[in-house]
């Protein structure tokens, strides 16, 4: 595959597959509509990493404009990763945006997709927000989805209205459950970011709930090597949890974070918000057989790099 088009690549996870992809010799159009959930200065600055690569072609635009004959001209793989995010946002009048950011724009792509030679199509889920709070083990990609949000809502009706372009037309859709991916460039309204940024300035962290809600943790890195394995290996209407090497509660890795920081972290408890799921943990033996996928990255190596990462954000 010589050519791809990713939408959302000046975002956290878009950003780093970008990047992935000029690494490897892939031609990249680039779709950003800097929507401004969370600060526009953190998608300029990836999109700084990103740099002026030969290969690399941006539109700042947003994909309602659905300029899709230029946008997929020549294109051989679409990475579909721009959404709008945020579960305890996505109450009230809000749920319209949600819906055209999530779904109706996933479904112009798609239909946009049927005059082409059928290119695969990677599409950004969401674990927790389509499972909902998850019970008893590790959850396959056959547990009944249960979204507890708005926006889990919008993730879920996206995975189906995919499903319904596979049956009807055979368009080559896999769908990838991302497990709360963190890293380098994660977003700013995200907890590791928040975590890091307030023990940095000796604040107090804020957490909703009582920080033992579990969490499966997934390295960006492996997310976007996820990707790039099942542009290869998936079969139309694959779905394909995501996950990173463990479980692990929320208050536990607060005290990684301060071990990392030699810090003890202070730490303040809120009211926990509606649509939040209270455990995730993901069985990525599908991925494992079928795309030979391996998450990489353990938590305390992820953190230390996300740390690093801010750290030389912030002299900068």
């Amino acid at each position: 595959m010589t050519k791809a088009l990713v939408t959302g690549c000046a975002g956290f996870i878009g950003s780093h597959l970008t990047q992935r992809l000029l690494k490897d010799g892939v031609s990249v159009i680039g779709i950003d509509g800097f929507l401004d959930n969370y600060d526009v200065a953190a998608k300029l600055r990836n999109l700084a990493e990103i740099g002026t690569h030969p290969a690399f072609t941006f539109h700042s635009v947003m994909l309602q404009t659905q300029r899709w004959e230029q946008w997929l001209d020549g294109v051989d793989v679409v990475y579909h990763l721009a959404a709008l995010p945020g579960v305890r946002s996505s109450w009230g009048a809000a749920f319209s945006d949600y819906v055209s950011h999530n779904i109706l724009v996933t479904q112009s792509l798609l239909e946009a997709c049927l005059k082409l030679p059928k290119p695969p199509v990677i599409v950004a889920s969401s674990s927790s927000s389509v499972y909902g709070t998850m019970e008893g083990s590790r959850t396959d990609e056959q547990t009944p989805l249960r979204p507890i949000s708005p926006y889990g809502v919008t993730k879920a009706s996206m995975e189906q209205i995919c499903q319904v372009y596979v049956k009807a037309f055979g368009l080559p859709v896999t769908m990838l459950r991302y497990f709360t991916v963190y890293g380098p460039r994660q977003r700013t309204d995200m907890a590791f970011h928040r975590f890091f940024s307030q023990m940095l300035k000796g604040e107090s962290v804020s957490i909703y709930g009582d920080g033992q809600q579990s969490r499966d943790f997934t390295f960006v890195s492996d997310a976007v090597e996820a990707n790039l394995l099942a542009a290869r290996h998936a079969s139309p209407g694959d779905i394909f949890n995501i996950g990173g090497d463990r479980e692990i509660k929320l208050i536990d890795v607060l005290n990684i974070m301060g071990q990392l920081l030699q810090i003890t972290p202070k730490i303040q408890f809120a009211t926990g918000s509606a649509g939040d799921s209270l455990r995730t943990c993901a069985d990525i033996s599908f991925a494992q057989t079928k795309l030979g996928y391996r998450p990489r990255v353990g938590l305390e190596d992820g953190l230390r790099m996300q740390l690093a990462n801010l750290r030389a954000q912030n002299k900068g």
